[in-house]
């Protein structure tokens, strides 16, 4: 491993752990800063499966008190067993429509153009839903009924497109289907993790002959990297969300979408032909 793989090894598990769970599409900004890094093709697909462990790693490890009240509480507990059950709700639509249609949108839609329009589109969306009314009648994921799963899970479907945002679109939806902001931003959390890993375990099962023992290094670099980064977002946005709105990532989202639009429209940077 030389100088450079290790730095876009650091550059890009930084990339995830601090977008994976902001609501700004952490696959769009691995798909943009891949290709600016040229750090593309079959190689990044492993290394990319192996650092979305390490931002996953963070939620468990953030979350571990309540995971263990709901494993504890699984065979007796009415609430803990609600909760799982929700989860596996919301999981499914991803779970069934991942494996129709993954290889499709992979091919067709992971591309820098596709990433700064769904940013854009989906940071208006995100403007629009903040600026509703809120009904709220979730104000725990304690509280959420199985057709709120079923909502958040359909949702959940939108991020198969690259810039969409899975937790943006888990928690704006959350907010429209009447989670509180905490509640939907919780529940995205908790509904990444078999989301996440389930992707991960997919993935690397499909595409096992990618990983070489000589890419080791760089793994471990990307995953560590990855995990700190996930913690100091997670924590930060639990606290953020306390006395703030979305707005401020939707008017991010649409300022980096712009962006991106702007420098393929006056042909400064050549991301039609880009691939992940």
């Amino acid at each position: 491993m030389d100088f450079w793989t290790a730095i876009q090894a650091v550059i890009l598990g930084v990339v995830e752990g601090l977008t994976e769970f902001l609501p700004i599409s952490s696959t769009g900004h691995q798909i943009i800063v891949a290709d600016l890094l040229d750090f593309t093709g079959d190689r990044f697909n492993a290394f990319n499966i192996i650092i979305q462990l390490g931002a996953i790693l963070a939620v468990v490890w953030e979350f571990r008190g309540k995971i263990f009240e709901v494993v504890k509480g699984l065979p007796t507990q009415r609430k803990a067993q609600r909760f799982t059950a929700n989860l596996l709700i919301a999981f499914m639509p991803a779970v069934v429509l991942g494996v129709i249609f993954a290889d499709v949108i992979h091919h067709y839609l992971f591309n820098p153009i596709t990433v700064a329009t769904a940013l854009v589109v989906g940071g208006v969306i995100m403007l629009w839903a903040e600026r509703r009314v809120h009904e709220v009648h979730a104000e725990t994921v304690d509280d959420i009924t199985w057709k709120d799963a079923l909502k958040v899970g359909l949702a959940q479907c939108l991020a198969m497109i690259p810039g969409t945002s899975r937790s943006g679109s888990t928690i704006i939806g959350g907010l429209l289907f009447g989670l509180s902001r905490k509640t939907a931003t919780e529940f995205s959390f908790f509904l990444a993790m078999p989301t996440m890993v389930g992707a991960a375990v997919y993935s690397g099962y499909k595409y096992r002959e990618l990983f070489q023992p000589a890419d080791l290094p760089v793994f471990v670099i990307g995953f560590v990297t990855s995990f700190i980064f996930a913690m100091i977002a997670v924590k930060g946005l639990l606290k953020f969300i306390a006395s703030h709105s979305y707005a401020a990532f939707a008017w991010y989202r649409i300022a980096f979408g712009l962006l991106i639009l702007a420098t393929w429209q006056f042909g400064w940077i050549d991301w039609a032909a880009a691939k992940a």
